[in-house]
């Protein structure tokens, strides 16, 4: 049954099926002008060969393409086209494209030009490699000057770039079969793209140590190519054996732990409408409430306070008030005066994380970075003004900055930070892969903060805050925009994969406390309206984060997939009896094997494009 795309993804555009291009055993989809999931004897090579323009805020050109040219044959493959972007004060970047395949090699050629000359942040080639099965393995790297380097890639997530001065690199793909990326027309470098939740190592074009954004002169072409080789020694007829596509098969795993508490976020703007939803805030039951509060901004700060202190005071859980510090005067001094506005209202949480403003942007390699009070003295102050509360740390933005800022925790309760999946592309396919990234990021905080407890959140599709630019990007027509403000799939069935896909990636982190939505506004489970009375004004996420909340505290148990790309699943043991708890990731129809579970009474399920399904296991 095909399901209808507005309930899928929030809107009616769904996007156009990729072209699978072939040369004998190399295939690569094209898509949108660039190519994703290249693969050579059904092995995925490299994730994606991109051309990409950014503009002064990081984000991200979708150009006009025109004269698209696409020559298949039995073993090679030809395309061309030509594509445009429109900058601003009517400035317009022109970029020729040449793509070529045969059996063990792919070039792709650009030549860009601009009449009036063109402002940028990037311009040319991104070329991503996967993560799973790649990191921690061994990676040959020729620089620019001809040398090479005979290293790996990163394993825990590398806060600044692992590779400088690029000029090629290559790694194996299996045994017996190499992959040679080789890059021409400028000086790349490679960052680890899992800091972002991206699934993939990004080599890309202009050393950020070089001055952005800066402008492609008038007139004279700038070109770029990129070039894959394959080395295949193998004898012939010695390539894998291919089992053909079937069923996805879940059996028990043996990792174990206790589900996370699971919270909801609240600000000022949303505080009252969250209060006339109390109904359906008492039918989730979050285990916690999450407050932002932000004094720089123009909102009344006891105002704000007072409303947060009304929602709490209808909430059976557990509360934290996360600070954004303005750091404009002392510490202490703002401390105090937020305790002293926290009396007025009647507000008592019971923990505070605490982070100053400006480190809610990014500062990129080869920044200066901010004037900021040392974090000692920030989480000092915190203690004074709020001596009987738990005190945290750590980002109000994402993992890249704490990765890259590490904090003193040795007096923190906590340590938090969150995540974003749209800070470099926002198709449905990237979105769902940066699930792959979240047990790397996990990692990355315990082998740096050991036991200390660990919470995420909120990390919502749609971008709340932007570290690596001056705004997020506004999205009236409900598109798929990267580091938009608004994203049409928070408002289907995607989302709900997308959230309970995500909850499974963490569960290894042993989180305190997980927060994926709010309860009302852009990012909430509430679908329009400021008073919502009816099961129809939930958004589809609502059952995920619902099922999630009441599963909180209880034992659970991993599960092994046949294919993880495409359906995840746990075990989970509440007091109410033992659950399978399963998600399709995927646009497709997914058939299920449910043969290892002995206390399942049907065998083989189906689930539905995005869905999820939570089956009670029998006595």
């Amino acid at each position: 049954m095909t399901a209808v795309p507005f309930l899928l993804y929030g809107t009616d555009d769904v996007e156009t099926r990729p072209v699978r291009l072939k040369a004998g055993k190399l295939e690569a989809d094209l898509a949108n002008g660039n190519l994703r999931t290249i693969r050579y004897d059904g092995t995925e090579v490299l994730r994606a060969i991109s051309y990409l323009v950014r503009d002064r805020d990081w984000g991200t050109y979708s150009p006009a393409i025109t004269g698209l040219k696409i020559d298949q044959r039995d073993n090679c493959f030809e395309v061309s086209y030509q594509a445009r972007c429109d900058g601003p004060q009517s400035e317009r970047l022109l970029i020729d494209v040449r793509i070529g395949g045969t059996g063990e090699r792919l070039e792709f050629a650009a030549e860009a030009v601009a009449e009036r000359g063109f402002e940028t942040n990037r311009c040319g080639f991104c070329i991503l490699h996967p993560i799973v099965g790649m990191a921690g393995t061994s990676v040959v790297v020729e620089h620019v000057d001809g040398s090479i380097e005979e290293t790996t890639f990163p394993d825990l997530i590398e806060p600044w770039q692992p590779f400088k001065d690029m000029r090629a690199i290559t790694h194996t793909v299996q045994p017996g079969v190499s992959a040679e990326c080789r890059m021409e027309g400028d000086t790349f470098e490679m960052e680890d793209q899992r800091n972002w939740s991206d699934a993939s190592y990004k080599t890309y074009v202009r050393p950020l140590a070089l001055p952005w954004p800066y402008r492609i002169a008038a007139n004279e072409p700038v070109r770029q190519k990129t070039t894959l080789i394959i080395g295949d020694s193998r004898a012939l007829g010695s390539s894998p054996v291919r089992t053909s596509a079937g069923a996805v098969k879940l059996e028990p795993g043996t990792r174990s732990g206790v589900m996370p508490a699971i919270g909801l976020i609240v600000t000022p703007e949303e505080a009252e409408a969250t209060l006339a939803a109390q109904e359906l805030l008492a039918d989730i039951a979050p285990q916690e409430l999450l407050f932002h509060l932000d004094p720089s901004r123009d909102h009344d700060v006891i105002e704000a306070l007072t409303h947060f202190a009304a929602v709490a005071a209808v909430h059976t859980g557990r509360t934290t008030l996360e600070i954004a510090l303005p750091c404009k005067h002392a510490p202490a001094s703002e401390t105090a005066e937020i305790a002293r506005q926290m009396q007025i209202a009647g507000f008592r949480p019971d923990a505070i994380m605490v982070s100053p403003s400006v480190d809610r942007q990014s500062t990129p390699p080869g920044s200066k970075w901010p004037d900021c009070p040392p974090l000692e003295e920030v989480y000092a102050a915190a203690h004074a003004a709020f001596p009987s509360v738990r005190i945290g740390g750590g980002m109000l933005s994402y993992f890249t900055e704490l990765n890259r800022k590490p904090v003193p925790a040795e007096r923190l309760a906590f340590v938090s930070h969150c995540t974003n999946p749209i800070v470099h592309a926002a198709d449905d396919l990237s979105v769902m892969q940066t699930l792959e990234a979240l047990p790397f990021i996990t990692r990355s905080v315990r082998a740096r903060y050991g036991n200390k407890p660990y919470r995420i959140g909120p990390s919502t599709i749609a971008m709340r805050q932007n570290p690596y630019g001056s705004r997020t990007m506004e999205n009236p027509s409900g598109g798929r925009v990267p580091m938009a403000n608004r994203d049409p799939r928070h408002n289907g069935r995607f989302a709900e994969a997308f959230v309970l896909g995500y909850a499974i990636q963490v569960l290894d982190a042993d989180l305190e406390c997980l927060t994926l939505s709010a309860l009302t506004g852009p990012f909430g489970l509430v679908a329009g309206g400021r008073e919502p009375s009816v099961v129809g004004s939930t958004r589809p996420l609502f059952n995920s984060v619902r099922t999630l909340a009441a599963l909180a505290g209880a034992p659970w148990r991993a599960c092994r997939s046949s294919s993880p790309s495409g359906v995840l699943a746990f075990l989970a043991e509440p007091n109410s009896g033992a659950k399978l708890c399963m998600v399709n990731l995927g646009p497709e129809e997914k058939a299920v094997d449910l043969g290892a579970f002995s206390l399942v009474s049907d065998k083989a399920i189906t689930l539905e494009p995005f869905a999820t399904k939570v089956l009670s296991l029998a006595d």
